[in-house]
């Protein structure tokens, strides 16, 4: 059924001595979406993905307790299962560059792309980005792809008519209609760049990946997520800012494994109604400095703590995490101006953006041996590896990248994320210092930092 949404709003738009006037022309009575949607849904795809897993029966050998008396005993049998799952992509290149959402590829052996006119081809990973839940693919085709370009996302208003299309459910593209019905959702727990556009057209499981288009046919956002306890679309969905889809589209393009995002060098949170009264704000807005990084962009350019920051290059900063977003989808080098509360006045400086350093060096490094530690891959934490892995760019220590399936570490329920602080009382500020505690002897005490700041000394032996 075709919507009559354009028609209304034409109608609205009209003085109100010709609101009540029939049609004049065969495009008022006939007003559709059809032209937006014939140029850009050759550029929305299926994904289809599958993995295979190997699964065995547990047993009391791989207990660390039974272990330490009956020593390594040979697995059981394996079995394997196939897994599948589906979602939708957006073709942004025509030499068959795809964005679609990092959830749909993960960890799958098999990923098949299903072009709008029922081509199919393999897809090949270029880069996946976990901070942002996206992924760029590339297939092989022998001619040039049809594409969506970006609209500007910063741009976008509530209220801006958008379509969702994508592949919900697996039952083929589906084109759904809806408005902009909020900006800059920040408590949407979908990826560490907590920044969405809220849409009420309907989303559902499948549509990961597909595109948000505005009425101009341009990319708006990649969809990404639903809000529901069903699964299924209750009128609340979710997409990520095509400015910063563009971003990590343009890192796989030009040939980087991994997105490398500008900052301005600062922690920020909330401002709340208490603190706006305090700092003499009407209300509450902004995101107040709680750390700003030595020699950092905003360190150079004069900013500090307890300053309020109100806008960057005239784009309202709502919260902590638009703080964070904004500089995120500029270029490293550009300058930007900053609208700040210091002392109860609006003052504006210049800030450059650069990248996070990568001091001290990642270091990182796999443990292997006699010891409750290995199979570990650990690396020292500098505010580069900090952003790329969701943390704070302020944190220190040697946090633990991943623990290997059936590794001692892995029994000893050791946690990837965690920041190891010591080893037998012996503090551990480096990636050396952890190899040289391992070294000393028996490992009887771990002091851990998990992701909820929580510190646990954590024994290990028994």
């Amino acid at each position: 059924m075709r919507s009559c949404l354009p028609v209304l709003l034409l109608l609205m738009a009209l003085p109100a001595s010709a609101q009540t006037s029939q049609p004049r022309s065969d495009v008022e009575l006939r007003a559709t979406y059809a032209p937006v949607v014939q140029t850009t849904a050759p550029a929305v795809v299926n994904i289809y993905t599958r993995r295979t897993v190997q699964t065995r029966t547990r047993s009391l050998f791989d207990d660390p307790f039974f272990r330490q008396f009956f020593g390594d005993v040979a697995p059981g049998p394996t079995r394997e299962r196939v897994q599948s799952s589906l979602g939708s992509g957006v073709i942004v290149d025509p030499a068959g560059i795809i964005v679609t959402n990092n959830h749909v590829i993960d960890n799958m052996d098999e990923i098949r792309v299903e072009l709008a006119d029922r081509r199919e081809f393999d897809a090949e990973v270029l880069l996946t980005d976990p901070q942002t839940d996206l992924a760029i693919l590339r297939v092989e085709a022998d001619e040039p792809l049809p594409v969506l370009a970006f609209a500007d996302s910063d741009e976008a208003q509530v209220g801006d008519i958008v379509l969702a299309i994508g592949n919900p459910f697996g039952v083929g593209q589906t084109v759904t209609s809806g408005i902009v019905s909020a900006l800059s959702r920040t408590n949407v727990s979908v990826s560490d760049f907590q920044f969405f556009i809220q849409t009420d057209a309907a989303i559902n499981p499948g549509n990961s990946g597909g595109a948000l288009v505005d009425v101009d046919g341009r990319l708006l956002g990649v969809n990404t997520a639903i809000y529901s306890r069903s699964r299924e679309s209750n009128g609340i969905g979710f997409a990520i800012p095509g400015n910063l889809v563009r971003r990590v589209v343009t890192s796989a393009v030009g040939g980087d494994t991994m997105v490398r995002r500008p900052w301005l060098g600062v922690v920020g949170s909330d401002v709340d109604a208490r603190l706006a009264s305090a700092i003499g704000l009407d209300r509450p807005k902004g995101a107040i400095i709680s750390q700003v990084y030595p020699d950092g962009p905003a360190d150079r350019a004069g900013l500090q703590q307890s300053d309020v920051v109100l806008a960057i290059d005239g784009k309202d900063v709502s919260s902590g995490e638009a703080l964070r977003y904004r500089p995120a989808t500029g270029e490293a080098g550009e300058r930007i101006d900053v609208l700040f509360l210091r002392d109860g006045r609006e003052r504006t400086i210049r800030a450059r953006l650069a990248y996070p350093p990568e001091t001290p060096e990642k270091d990182e490094t796999r443990l292997d041996g006699r010891h409750q530690l290995s199979g570990a891959t650990i690396a020292n934490l500098s505010p580069a590896l900090a952003e790329e892995l969701g943390r704070s760019p302020f944190e220190e220590g040697v946090v633990v990248l991943s623990v290997a399936p059936n590794s001692i570490a892995r029994r000893y329920r050791l946690r990837q994320g965690s920041v190891i602080i010591a080893i037998d009382d012996q503090e551990t500020a480096s990636v050396a210092d952890v190899e040289r505690a391992l070294r000393g002897g028996a490992v009887e005490v771990v002091t851990l930092k998990d992701q909820r700041e929580q510190t646990v000394r954590y024994r290990l032996s028994r």
